[in-house]
Formats: C-alpha cells, structure tokens, sequence
C-alpha cells in the first residue's frame, strides 16, 4: 500500500496541471495513467488537429493576397502533412512528456484506476493491483470519450471518431460527416482541403449551434464554396455498411442517401464513468461528475475527492481543465480559490476558416437570464487592418453588452485569422470592465483589432 498527499486518476492536461501545482505547493503527489501522458488534446485532439488545419489555412491566406497567390501553384501537401501531424504528436510516445513529471516531483503509476472506498484508489496495472491511498484528496481528472449516437447500424459501420481522423494515414476519397460542431467542421474543411470530397450532415437547423446564428452560417457558406455539401435539419434513419472495408452509407429522412468511402462521427462526448467506482464512496454520476465551485464532488464526507476538465462537464475545453486544475489545486492547498469562470467567462475557438471566436454569453443565453441587453456589430473586414491582410477578408465582430452595468458579458469574433482577438474580449468579461473605462483601451492601427473600436463607437461611446 502506497499512501500520498494526493492521488490524482487521469494525465491529460488538467490532470497533469493539478499534480504539478500540488507537488509544487510541497505535497506528495501522485499521477496514474492509463494511456498516453499529455491525454487526448496531445495525441488525437487539439495539437494533430491544429497541425493538419495548417497548411490549408496558409494557403487560403496566401491566395488572398496579390504578389503571393501568383506563387501557390499547388495544393497541400498530404505526405509531408501527415508527417508533420506525426512528428507533433511525437509519434503517439509520450516519452518526452515524462521529464517534466519528474521535474515536479510527481510519482507516474501506469494502470487503470478505480475508487475503492474513502481515499483509496486502486490501480491495475501490468504486474497486478496496486492500492493508493491519499492523505489529503483524490483527483479525478479521467476526461470524455466519443459518444456515438443511437442511430441503426452505425455501431457496426466502423465509424472513425476523433481519434480516427487526426491519426489517418491516408485521405478518403470521399468523407461523410455526422456533426456539425467545432470537431466536425474543422475536420470536414481540413480533409477537403486535403482532398476528400466531403458532405457533412447536422440534425440541428444551423450549424455552430450553441453559438450566434451569424458564426454557423458564415462558416457553412464559406465550407460550401470550396466545395463541402452541407445537409442540415437532418434526421438519419440508418447507417448501411455491408462490407467492413467498403463504402458506407447514410439515409437521412426526406433527403436521400449519402455514400462515402469513411464515416466521421462528431457528435459530442461522453464521460466514461464505469468501472471509476463512484459507488464505493456514494457517488452517483449520469452524464457528469458533478462539482461544486471548489471542485469538490458534493455529498463525499470530508470533501476529499475533486473533478476538473472535461469529466465534470462545466466547460469541455483543455484550456478550462486547466483553469479548474489551478484553482481545484490551490483548494487543495489551502488557499482560497473557487471557479468563477466555467459557467458564464469560457473563451472558445472553432479553427475552420473564418474562425469563430466567442467568449462569455450570446445574445439569447443572456436574454434567457434575464439580462437587458444590447447587442452590436460590425464587419471584421471592415477596418484597414483586414484589407491589408488580403482580399476578401470579411466576417463579423459582436458585443452583447449588459446595459444595467455597462459592461461586455459575451463577444464574438469571425473572420480569417481572428483567434489573437478573443484574449481582450476575455479580459472584459472576466474583468466586468466598465464601456466608459474600455473606451480608453486604444487599438493599434491598422490591425483588425480596430474592430474594438468601431464596435464601441456602434454602442454610442
């Protein structure tokens, strides 16, 4: 039996954020593992996907602008874009991430753990079983998996996931899509680029659609301009795949059937809570690990057992596991610290080209709590600083503004290239930043965060 000042069950990023910060605060920590060190975003999530979106996106802003579109002559590179994915993900080996574990002090355990009762956590590993015990909390940090729909045959077509599509090999000829989230479009427009032909399907009416109408609609004309079909209100009746190698095909209710040579699914994700042992301290979890502010998982007697990331379902995103790793970290600790931004300040990129940037509330989010709000907007590619990055720069810059306190409570940027503008709109909201105080917060010219500007002239300042 192993005893520690903290155990935590998961190394993605959040998991290994709250080990780090413990083991620097002077506790004995330790880490179990039962995959890859660095978790999903590393190897099949946010680095492979932003490495193969690259390319594509530095040719499209190279052909917008005169002098150097004359030079792209050619399309992407597939081989070498490919390799470039490899080489990110460091050849799915998480060798090179195990220094910095021991450079904080924190002890690896390979396995697959599971609560056993009060601070126990016990871990199968190669050699067998291994208890843990904590002295002060347990961290579950155990992230989501695919979820797949309950659509009939699709369980036995072999669709791709995630995972799936950022470690493939090779491009299909053709690539179906079921979803029309951030994963779905960034990969749909990422692999035509590449050189599939690509129909993405979405029950929804739009896509994006948690976020502003305008963000999905944009995107969806620019996907279909280079050629993506888009099918949205869809209602699939069945997925058919007879051959296990072969083409695959998907009928949608009252429009037709679509054949592709794989089968994308991106439609959410799904904490994996069976098997964690949640039972064995009284813990009931459905779709979530439910937390508190501190993290805490409520109704655990003496609040030693804490959720962060994506498993608790509070904001889905590596950068807010993170987030909630610090603050679940100095709880532990004995600092005061609570999450104060995972509900209402959770900043979020969708990296198809135009991006769709959007932090805090949209317009009917804040009118759905009963905020009196105002709403602005301007065209991003309405400021110098966007004509001289090329042409056909467009896109939209949004406010909603509370009007009771005069502050932003939700922004949304698209448009090429405009990820570098969402960290102001984070500060504004995060920061509660009065208009008549923001006003003094002089944009530089000519770069396209001028959209500040214009947007705040629009409200009457």
């Amino acid at each position: 039996m192993d005893e520690f000042d903290v155990v935590v069950v998961g190394g993605g990023p959040a998991g290994e954020v709250v080990a780090g910060r413990c083991a620097d605060g002077g506790l004995a920590v330790v880490l179990v593992e039962r995959e890859l060190v660095g978790g999903e975003c590393s190897y099949w999530g946010c680095i492979p996907s932003k490495t193969l979106i690259r390319p594509g996106d530095v040719l499209a802003a190279a052909r917008r602008v005169p002098g150097a579109r004359e030079a792209v002559t050619g399309s992407v590179d597939v081989a070498a874009t490919l390799a470039r994915r490899t080489e990110m993900t460091a050849h799915w080996d998480d060798a090179g991430a195990l220094p910095w574990l021991d450079e904080h002090r924190v002890l690896l355990v390979r396995g697959t753990a599971r609560l056993d009762g009060v601070r126990s956590v016990l871990v199968t590993t190669t050699d067998g079983e291994r208890r843990l015990t904590a002295r002060r909390a347990v961290v579950l940090a155990t992230g989501t998996t695919a979820a797949l729909p309950p659509v009939p045959g699709l369980p036995e077509s072999a669709p791709w996931d995630n995972r799936d599509a950022t470690s493939a090999t090779s491009i299909p000829a053709r690539l179906l899509v079921i979803g029309g989230g951030a994963i779905g479009l960034e990969m749909a427009q990422t692999y035509r680029r590449l050189g599939s032909q690509v129909t993405v399907i979405e029950a929804a009416s739009r896509l994006l659609a948690r976020e502003e109408p305008f963000a999905g609609d944009e995107v969806r004309q620019a996907l279909e301009a280079e050629g993506v079909s888009v099918v949205v209100g869809a209602r699939i009746s069945g997925v058919q795949r007879p051959d296990r190698g072969g083409p695959v095909t998907v009928t949608v209710e009252r429009a037709g059937s679509f054949t592709g040579d794989e089968l994308l699914v991106a439609t959410g994700r799904q904490v994996v809570t069976a098997g964690l042992g949640l039972e064995t301290v009284g813990v009931a979890a459905e779709r979530v690990i439910a937390v508190d502010d501190e993290l805490r998982v409520p109704g655990v007697d003496g609040g030693w057992l804490f959720a962060v990331g994506d498993c608790n379902g509070r904001a889905q995103l590596t950068h807010m596991g993170k987030y909630q790793a610090r603050v679940a970290a100095d709880v532990i600790l004995g600092r005061p610290a609570t999450d104060r931004a995972s509900t209402s300040v959770v900043p979020r990129v969708t990296f198809t080209d135009p991006q769709v940037c959007a932090v805090g509330l949209t317009e009917a989010q804040a009118r759905d709590l009963g905020l009196d709000v105002k709403v602005v907007a301007v065209g991003t590619g309405d400021v110098a600083g966007a004509t001289t990055q090329g042409e056909g720069i467009r896109g939209t810059s949004q406010l909603v503004v509370d009007e009771a306190r005069g502050v932003v409570v939700g922004a949304t940027f698209t448009g090429s290239g405009v990820q570098e503008l969402l960290h102001s709109a984070t500060v504004a909201v995060a920061g509660e930043v009065p208009l008549d105080r923001l006003w003094h917060a002089v944009p530089s010219f000519p770069t396209i965060s001028e959209v500040w500007l214009r947007l705040l002239e629009s409200y009457g300042l």
